[in-house]
C-alpha cells in the first residue's frame, strides 16, 4: 500500500510539473514572440564591421538565468538511461537564448541604437546542488554585442 501511495505521489508530481511547466513555457514563448516583434527593427549580426553612417558603438548585454522544472528533470533522467537527445532541455535552451537576445536589444533600443554588431552568445551552468541527492540545473544565457547609433544621435 505504501508503494502505491509513493507511486501515486510521483505520478501526481509528474503530471503537475508537466501541466504547469508546459503552460509556463507556452506563455514565455508567446511573450518572447511579442517582444521580438517590437524589437524587429534593430538589426543583429555577428560581423565586426560597422557601416560609416554609424558612430562608435556601446557594449550592450542581455542575460537571463533559467532553471529546469521537475518534469524536465524526470524526463531527462529517463532519457539518459537509453541515450540520445535530451529534447526536454532543448526548449529551455531556446527560451534562454531568445530571452538574452531580447534583453540585449532592449538595452540597445534605450541607447537609440538601430543595430547590434559583433554579437556573441554564451551559456554557463550556474548551479548543480548535489546535496539534495539529485542535481538542480540552472544556466545563465548571455548575449552581448556592440550597439550602433546612427550618426547625429549620439552626443
Amino acid at each position: 500500500m505504501e508503494v502505491l501511495v509513493q507511486l501515486g505521489f510521483f505520478v501526481a508530481l509528474l503530471a503537475i510539473g508537466l501541466f504547469f511547466g508546459r503552460a509556463n513555457e507556452r506563455r514565455h514563448f508567446a511573450e518572447l514572440a511579442a517582444l521580438e516583434e517590437t524589437l524587429r527593427d534593430i538589426a543583429v549580426c555577428n560581423g565586426r564591421g560597422a557601416p560609416a553612417e554609424f558612430v562608435s558603438g556601446t557594449l550592450v548585454i542581455g542575460s537571463v538565468v533559467i532553471a529546469e522544472d521537475y518534469f524536465k528533470r524526470v524526463a531527462a533522467g529517463l532519457k539518459s538511461l537509453i541515450g540520445g537527445n535530451l529534447v526536454a532541455y532543448e526548449s529551455l535552451l531556446e527560451r534562454g537564448r531568445r530571452e538574452a537576445i531580447v534583453r540585449m536589444k532592449e538595452q540597445a533600443r534605450q541607447l537609440g541604437a538601430t543595430a547590434v554588431v559583433n554579437v556573441r552568445l554564451e551559456t554557463a551552468s550556474l548551479s548543480e546542488d548535489w546535496s539534495a541527492r539529485r542535481p538542480i540545473f540552472s544556466a545563465e544565457f548571455i548575449a552581448y554585442g556592440t550597439a550602433l547609433v546612427p550618426g547625429g544621435q549620439n552626443s
